[in-house]
């Protein structure tokens, strides 16, 4: 789900030798829901942790490395069910993961008959939801829509606490996508993300849609080294 954003909002979270990126002119924050399956770290898969949602809430932006931009994303908090996922990625890439109950229904339409795709997560003892319809076969990205602007972001990069910035690569074959017949949530954004977001997430999205997914590997962090001058 896609939200059109000052980007005021976001920039205090602008990681050092980043700068917002924007789809014609438009800046946005989304909120993103995964499903993770069969999940290995370094080639090896951890018991009780293969499976697992995550739901983000992210920003766009670029990088400048050898003359060329590189887009990439921020994400302001990401959610996950189990405590040692959310410890792990905290170590590894100093993202802020949370971890909350979470539960999902995922199915792909058959036919032409609509399918509700779900993401809950339990927070201060309320269920939050994001939820999407979809119905027919996923199309391919369309080069230079929304979609694909959503979607073709392959780098990472994160704010440590000693304030440098952290890159790291996502690399994935391009998606295959449903548009959102209808696209609703719920969530307690004030509380959960603070009150920058409360008034972005209570509105109805610029726009929604499902990705079908594939493998996807995240490759290790490393810090950039920026050049800075004064006078």
């Amino acid at each position: 789900m896609n939200y059109e954003c000052d980007p005021r909002a976001v920039q205090p979270y602008l990681p050092a030798g980043t700068e917002l990126d924007a789809w014609n002119n438009t800046h946005y924050v989304s909120m993103v829901g995964f499903l993770f399956l069969d999940t290995r770290v370094r080639g090896l898969a951890i018991p009780l942790h293969r499976n697992f949602e995550e739901v983000n809430l992210r920003f766009y932006v670029r990088y400048k490395a050898n003359g060329a931009w590189r887009r990439g994303v921020v994400f302001i908090k990401e959610l996950v069910p189990r405590w040692a996922i959310a410890t792990v990625a905290r170590s590894v890439y100093g993202e802020n993961y949370q971890c909350l109950p979470m539960r999902h229904n995922v199915a792909p339409p058959t036919s032409n008959a609509l399918s509700i795709v779900q993401y809950e997560w339990r927070h201060q003892r309320q269920w939050n939801a994001m939820r999407a319809t979809i119905a027919g076969v996923p199309r391919l990205l369309v080069a230079g829509s929304e979609e694909e602007f959503i979607s073709e972001h392959y780098w990472g990069y994160t704010r440590q606490r000693s304030g440098r910035t952290m890159e790291y690569r996502v690399d994935h074959p391009s998606w295959r996508v449903w548009h959102a017949e209808g696209a609703t949530l719920q969530c307690d954004a004030a509380s959960l993300y603070g009150p920058a977001f409360a008034e972005v997430l209570s509105t109805a999205p610029k726009s929604a849609f499902v990705a079908e997914g594939s493998e996807v590997s995240v490759m290790m962090g490393r810090p950039l080294d920026l050049v800075t001058s004064g006078a």
